[in-house]
């Protein structure tokens, strides 16, 4: 597809079939993520991939069984694949702590005005998603409300990692209802944008 055709057609997929996607097609869009920009191209972020039975960890902490009954996207939890971006505050502050960057005086956390981790790993997540909408695959991202620190704590996942949210993605599956946002309208470039002054 042509870049702008990725852009207007990827949409938020929230029913999924449960065919396995191959971890080639995975890497690949991961690779297209690598690419987006990260300040001082620290790249601190990583992306925890829970495919096949392993997804069911994943909604077992943060969708209690006694809450499926009633759950809205029931194809939802048939995404193969759960991937979860993590953002590294620490390799920010390394990486800004070396020679060519240590005049910025950014070698600790708090010293940021503006969380660059956070930014970048977004960024990332953004490319990812049209990634795979490219590669013929659906995707939503969506929060992590709750069950976050026991899924941390059951993975393995450093404390000093944030986690972004939660990235379901696989082939599509049956044609579900659309989430309540769909119906917003879209804005226009001229209701965006500010020429010249506020």
């Amino acid at each position: 597809m042509e870049f702008s055709e990725v852009v207007r057609t990827r949409r938020m997929t929230r029913s999924f079939a449960k065919t396995p996607v191959p971890r080639e097609i995975l890497r690949n869009c991961v690779d297209l993520a690598s690419r987006a920009p990260s300040a001082g191209k620290t790249q601190g972020w990583s992306l925890l991939v829970l495919e096949g039975d392993k997804t069911q960890q994943f909604w077992d902490a943060t969708l209690p069984v006694k809450r499926r009954a009633t759950f809205a996207w029931p194809h939802l939890l048939d995404a193969p694949v759960i991937a979860l971006p993590f953002a590294d505050p620490d390799a920010y502050a390394t990486r800004y702590s070396q020679p060519d960057k240590a005049k910025s005086d950014l070698g600790e956390i708090g010293k940021w005005p503006t969380p660059y981790w956070t930014i970048d790993t977004s960024f990332a997540i953004m490319t990812f998603l049209h990634a795979t909408h490219d590669a013929g695959l659906a995707a939503l991202f969506f929060a992590v409300f709750g069950g976050a620190d026991e899924l941390r704590l059951a993975l393995g996942v450093p404390q000093s990692m944030q986690l972004l949210g939660a990235i379901a993605t696989g082939y599509a599956g049956p044609p579900s209802k659309k989430g309540v946002s769909a119906t917003q309208p879209r804005r226009k470039p001229d209701e965006i944008i500010k020429w010249n002054q506020w």
